[in-house]
């Protein structure tokens, strides 16, 4: 199972800060939230993760989605973020 951390309204729309999903690709990660979570779609439907979207696999920034999900690899998932 590969641990997903969701942040902020990714959280919210989630339900969760934390789940487990069995995926074998950030992609893959990806459909299945759009696919449960439709609320996602405008954040990470396409084939390009949006610029604003930050995604962290074991720590370190991704931006390819076909990158491999292995067994207990940790994803974060950061949606935009602002200040003030």
């Amino acid at each position: 199972m590969v641990k997903v951390k969701l942040f902020a309204n990714f959280r919210e729309i989630v339900g969760s800060k934390e789940i487990e999903v069995n995926v074998k690709s950030v992609k893959e990660l990806l459909d299945l939230l759009v696919k449960d979570h439709p609320k996602l779609k405008d954040h990470f439907s396409g084939d390009k993760i949006k610029e604003y979207v930050h995604i962290m696999i074991n720590g370190k920034i991704v931006d390819d989605l076909n990158v491999g999900l292995k067994q207990n690899d940790v994803v974060a998932i950061f949606p935009p973020v602002s200040g003030g």
